[in-house]
């Protein structure tokens, strides 16, 4: 993977601010819903697949030659069954051989970033939290929610039989916490 950090500055007019698109690697892209639908993000990162996990079917998604949709109908809420959706988009990006893929929902922070992470670890034999650091470098302001974090962790033992991550309880709430951090130390993240 690069380690270089790109992002797309919004659009003369637009009230969105911030990162609208990250490269997560080389042809992985991650991105909110106004980078879905811009025709030059798109076009300047070569996307011939977009993964929409906005929630929203029949998006106004610019026209272009060979762009395939692939839409997960998945709120984010904690209880919404994401995890059903970790290998069928896995297979799909790995089969996209046409150009670059760009994963969204509707801000780039939850069901999109943990789309990304369960691909990471299955493709790339990453554990979650080796996923997670590297998404968070990419997108610094990704929050999966805590449902997705348990999904996550449960895709984490299915593929690699251990968990790099578990949830506590804190002031703020359920949070994930890193283990086996190579210094001994444990940490929350998303917070």
């Amino acid at each position: 993977f690069s380690s270089a950090v790109h992002s797309e500055s919004p659009a003369p007019g637009s009230i969105r601010t911030g990162m609208r698109v990250s490269q997560v690697s080389a042809r992985l892209y991650l991105g909110d819903l106004d980078s879905a639908l811009n025709a030059a993000v798109l076009t300047s990162r070569n996307i011939s697949l977009i993964i929409n996990a906005s929630g929203l079917p029949d998006l106004p998604y610019p026209v272009a030659d060979g762009l395939q949709i692939l839409h997960i109908p998945v709120q984010d809420r904690p209880h919404a069954q994401l995890g059903q959706y970790f290998d069928p988009v896995t297979e799909r990006i790995q089969q996209n051989q046409a150009g670059s893929t760009l994963v969204h929902c509707t801000a780039g922070r939850s069901r999109s970033a943990a789309l990304v992470m369960a691909y990471l670890m299955r493709s790339e034999g990453l554990s979650l939290r080796q996923a997670h650091e590297l998404v968070l470098e990419r997108r610094p302001f990704i929050r999966p929610n805590a449902g997705f974090w348990r999904q996550l962790m449960e895709y984490e033992r299915e593929l690699l039989g251990q968990n790099t991550m578990r949830m506590v309880g804190t002031a703020a709430g359920v949070l994930p916490e890193a283990l086996q951090n190579p210094d001994g130390a444990e940490y929350c993240v998303n917070i």
